[in-house]
C-alpha cells in the first residue's frame, strides 16, 4: 500500500512538472508552452529562460521585454510591438515575426533559422552572431541593423537584405 501511494505521489509530481500553466504571471523561467497571450501588455517584463514554444503573442506589446535564453520554437509574434526587446541567445527557429516591430531589439546569437520576418521592422536591431539560415526576410526593414558578422551596419533603405 505504501509503495502504491509513493508511486502515485511521484507520478502526480511528474505530470505537473511537464504541464504548462498559461495563468502564471509573467516571470523569468515561466512555462507558457502552447498558450495564447494575444493582445496582452508585457512591457518591460523579464521572461528570460522561459519556455514559450508554439505560444501566440499576436498584437501583444513586448517592448523592452527580456526574452534572452528563451525557448520560443514556433512562437507567433505577428504584429507584436517588440521595440528594444532582448532575444539574445534564444531559440526562435520557425517563429513568426510577420509585421512585428523589432526596432532597436537585440537578437544577438539567437537561433532564427526558418523564422518569418515578412514586413517586420528590424531597424537598428542587433543581429550579431544570429543564425538566420532559411529565415524569410521578405520586405523586412533592416535599416541601421547590425548584421550577423557584428561589424556591418545595414544601409538606410535595406529591405529584405542588408545592403
Amino acid at each position: 500500500m505504501r509503495l502504491v501511494l509513493s508511486v502515485i505521489v511521484l507520478l502526480a509530481g511528474a505530470s505537473s512538472a511537464i504541464a504548462a500553466d498559461c495563468t502564471v504571471a509573467a516571470a523569468p523561467g515561466v512555462d507558457w508552452q502552447r498558450c495564447y497571450m494575444d493582445g496582452r501588455d508585457f512591457t518591460g517584463h523579464d521572461l528570460g529562460r522561459s519556455r514559450i514554444r508554439e505560444t501566440s503573442f499576436q498584437r501583444s506589446n513586448l517592448s523592452g521585454v527580456d526574452l534572452s535564453r528563451v525557448d520560443g520554437y514556433r512562437a507567433r509574434f505577428i504584429s507584436a510591438a517588440m521595440k528594444g526587446a532582448r532575444l539574445d541567445d534564444g531559440l526562435f527557429s520557425e517563429a513568426d515575426f510577420t509585421k512585428a516591430d523589432l526596432s532597436g531589439a537585440s537578437l544577438a546569437r539567437a537561433d532564427l533559422r526558418r523564422a518569418k520576418f515578412f514586413h517586420a521592422s528590424l531597424r537598428g536591431a542587433d543581429l550579431t552572431g544570429a543564425r538566420i539560415t532559411g529565415a524569410d526576410l521578405l520586405n523586412a526593414d533592416l535599416s541601421g541593423a547590425r548584421w550577423i558578422d557584428g561589424v556591418k551596419l545595414c544601409a538606410e533603405g535595406s529591405l529584405g537584405q542588408c545592403n
